[in-house]
């Protein structure tokens, strides 16, 4: 079984008001999510908000009752700084940010399945951008 995962962090303002989402879907097949979220952060950047989309979607991913049957799993993200420094292509110079990555590759590390960490742009990853604006538009009721 492959999994699909598509992850967004946002916030209106840098810093400001943020939020994450995200949607995995089993085998290929849009519409079958296995899992969704949505979360409102508080106030942070744009960098820090795509970093725990990515880690949130990947701690649930650990404890997927189904991980056994998973022989490959696919984060798809349109933060071209995360995937880069995620897959150890870019240098991470803010403390912050590494302590984000640090986070994230523990989890990939010890994953029983093989994976990739993909850019993809912003169109291509639409639900989970909708419901990082979701989140923000709830909160800002």
């Amino acid at each position: 079984m492959e999994l699909l995962i598509f992850t967004d962090g946002g916030s209106r303002g840098n810093p400001g008001p943020a939020a994450i989402g995200g949607v995995a879907y089993v085998d290929q097949k849009e519409g079958m999510a296995a899992y969704d979220f949505s979360e409102y952060l508080g106030i942070g950047t744009n960098n820090e908000a795509e970093y725990t989309a990515l880690f949130h979607a990947l701690s649930w991913l650990r404890g997927y009752e189904s991980l056994v049957d998973v022989s490959n799993v696919t984060c798809h993200l349109d933060s071209k700084l995360v995937v880069e420094q995620v897959n150890k292509n870019w240098k991470i110079k803010e403390p912050r940010m590494k302590a984000f990555a640090e986070k994230c590759w523990e989890i990939l590390r010890n994953l029983p399945c093989e994976h990739k960490i993909i850019y993809v742009p912003r169109a291509e990853n639409s639900v989970a951008d909708s419901l990082v604006n979701q989140a923000l538009d709830a909160q800002a009721k």
